[in-house]
């Protein structure tokens, strides 16, 4: 850092030195000037004071011409005649000199920064601006990146400046001299590459960071990057050299690289199984899946052309090794399938021929159709061809049973009937009364009921069946143990017809009823019970004497024993006990309720002469009211001829 402070501080005098040259050139100048305008007038020259060092050969009155044009009117300098190098950054326009140059002609404006005519130990150059304040950019390279922080005389050193630019430097200490260097990298930097790209390194590295290479582009090479290649570490194409470079670091080759086949720098995994080329089947997009390219290997040319899913499929999943000439199995699905139905279809005559179900397309949809059913052992018929697949092949991935038992409905469908149809431990056949197009009504017909146990008769063959067969429980009866009529009927007699005398004393409904109509009942002859049916019973009906009862069931009692036997039992004693109890058939008979058999001539008062045609009524009038109606008296009735026979009488 001293060091750094001494020179800074010697330049710095320098700076001052100058300053005040130039200060006092000033007046030389301007003597210089009239010098030259009397040369021009009076044909003659003189020096306005001794030249620099470096011009000192031209000193002397014989040489002015050198640097002064003769006869011009102003001031007119020939620098670049000499300083060839100037004239060249000038012509070039390249450099710190055309930045300081003004409008005007460039050689007279020289004069700006340079000075003589001062003495031998002047230095004709005026330099007042130190070294870190220097704008670089004047001189056409402007310093950027690591540039920046270098010193000047690390790339303004005699090793730097090319041996064609020494030739014009007329400075021959070139320690002293900032002209001369290049531009070009490689006038600093060593080329590691060789010359293999070129001198322009700024097309792919940048000042900031030489590794940074992110400006080259590769798609102004032979060989652009697509696909996996772009991604692609420079290191794995471009591989060292063994010839190292100066500094001792290997070569990378950039140039002369093979690229017009994959395998000039892939390993043909292949061994030679394809004559064609690696985009054949693969793109630089990907390796795997070989298939997806534009230019994709055509497997419908093989004998197993990919459709469907098969399409998409890696290679591998079939080619098991890298030869692909190897033959694959391909005659059956199952040569590179599991079956799924764990040999369900090998019995069939056709085979486990998955083709026959499935495509390509798609495994879950199956081409298996109704029409398809019908191939089958079992047929969908009617409703069954409606039904969908998994009511019968019950979904359970890999163990959904298709070959499912169908011999007897009952191996699909819940028997209703809870086994009311099984004969000899066998159940009856369910099409014996239903068929697939319906299950509801049955075809059990009328005439089938006739052939059973119990033939619909009489007014059973209009009763609906759901009025016999009812549900008991989970399901309807159909099968009775009990055919009587109290199987299915309600017995309103109660058990009182048990009891009825006679031989046809049982508890058969037929006894008395048909199955034609409930009411009429002529099939009973009342003549076996204790009370024959004579004269007008024989047309009244059974309810006047067998009365019935309501009970809280909401039924009758009907009363068939123990009915009364006597007239009081179902008539009303309309005489009101004259004549005693059970005393009816003395007077009346069941032809007709008049007295016809009543004999007068048993009484205390027989009927003689024309008393046998008098009325009744004529003789007892009497009347009395009992309980709010009138009854006729027939008791006692009067003997005397002047209780019915009066005065008017005799006259």
């Amino acid at each position: 850092m001293a060091g750094t402070s001494s020179a800074r501080n010697v330049q710095r005098a320098g700076h001052r030195e100058t300053r005040c040259r130039l200060h006092c050139w000033a007046p030389a100048a301007r003597l210089l000037a009239g010098a030259a305008f009397l040369a021009g007038a009076a044909h003659a020259q003189f020096s306005p004071g001794a030249l620099s060092k470096a011009h000192a050969k031209l000193d002397g009155p014989t040489h002015c011409t050198t640097c002064h044009a003769p006869g011009a009117g102003n001031r007119k300098f020939r620098c670049t005649t000499c300083h060839a190098e100037i004239r060249q950054s000038l012509a070039a326009n390249r450099g710190l000199h055309p930045a300081l140059m003004g409008q005007g002609r460039k050689e007279d404006q020289c004069v700006k920064c340079h000075s003589d005519h001062n003495g031998e130990n002047f230095v004709p150059i005026r330099w007042d601006v130190s070294l870190d304040e220097f704008d670089h950019r004047k001189t056409g390279y402007a310093l950027d990146g690591g540039h920046v922080k270098l010193k000047c005389d690390r790339c303004h050193t005699p090793s730097r400046i090319p041996a064609e630019a020494r030739k014009t430097i007329l400075m021959k200490d070139l320690k002293r001299t900032y002209l001369g260097l290049s531009t070009a990298c490689v006038s600093c930097h060593q080329d590691d590459h060789k010359g293999q790209v070129g001198e322009k390194c700024e097309r792919c590295h940048v000042t900031a960071k030489w590794k940074d290479v992110t400006r080259f582009d590769h798609s102004t090479a032979k060989y652009p990057l697509t696909g996996a290649h772009q991604k692609t570490d420079c290191a794995k194409c471009h591989a060292s050299l063994p010839t190292p470079t100066r500094s001792g670091k290997p070569m990378v080759r950039y140039t002369g690289m093979p690229f017009a086949q994959c395998v000039d720098c892939h390993r043909d995994v292949h061994r030679g199984s394809f004559a064609a080329g690696c985009n054949t089947c693969h793109s630089d997009v990907a390796w795997k899946p070989a298939r997806g390219t534009v230019s994709s290997f055509d497997h419908s040319r093989t004998k197993f052309p990919l459709l469907g899913k098969h399409a998409p499929l890696s290679c591998e999943k079939c080619h098991k090794t890298i030869d692909y000439k190897a033959p694959v199995t391909h005659d059956h699905c199952l040569d590179c399938h599991k079956d799924t139905h764990q040999g369900q279809f090998a019995s069939d005559p056709a085979g486990a021929d998955c083709a026959r179900c499935h495509t390509a397309e798609t495994w879950k949809t199956s081409t298996y159709t109704v029409a398809s059913h019908a191939k089958s052992t079992y047929p969908l018929v009617a409703k069954h061809a409606a039904v969908e697949c998994a009511k019968c092949h019950i979904p359970a991935g890999e163990a959904t049973r298709w070959k499912v038992p169908h011999e007897a409905c009952v191996d699909c469908h819940r028997d209703v009937h809870t086994g009311q149809f099984t004969d000899a431990g066998s159940l009856v056949p369910c099409e014996k009364c239903h068929d697939e197009s319906r299950f509801t009504p049955a075809r059990f017909s009328l005439a089938r009921h006739q052939q059973s146990r119990f033939p619909l008769n009489g007014a059973h063959a209009a009763v609906a069946c759901f009025d016999c067969h009812q549900k008991q429980g989970a399901a309807t009866q159909y099968r009775f143990t009990d055919l009587s009529c109290a199987g299915c009927h309600q017995n309103p007699h109660l058990g009182s017809v048990a009891k009825i005398a006679g031989a046809k004393a049982t508890a058969r409904c037929d006894t008395c009823h048909n199955d034609l109509t409930w009411h009429e009942n002529r099939t009973f002859d009342h003549s076996s019970t204790r009370f024959p049916l004579t004269g007008a019973h024989r047309g009244t009906a059974c309810e006047p004497c067998h009365r019935a009862t309501a009970l809280a069931t909401g039924t009758h009692k009907v009363v068939f024993t123990g009915a009364p036997l006597a007239c009081g039992g179902c008539h009303e004693d309309v005489h009101i006990g004259q004549f005693g109890a059970g005393s009816c058939d003395s007077c009346h008979d069941t032809l007709k309720w008049k007295a016809a058999k009543f004999d007068h001539q048993k009484t205390s008062f027989p009927l003689t002469g024309s008393h046998r045609e008098v009325p009744c009524r004529d003789c007892h009038q009497t009347r009395k009211e009992i309980n709010g109606r009138s009854v006729l008296f027939y008791k006692p009735a009067p003997k005397e001829c002047a209780s019915c026979h009066g005065p008017k009488s005799n006259q």
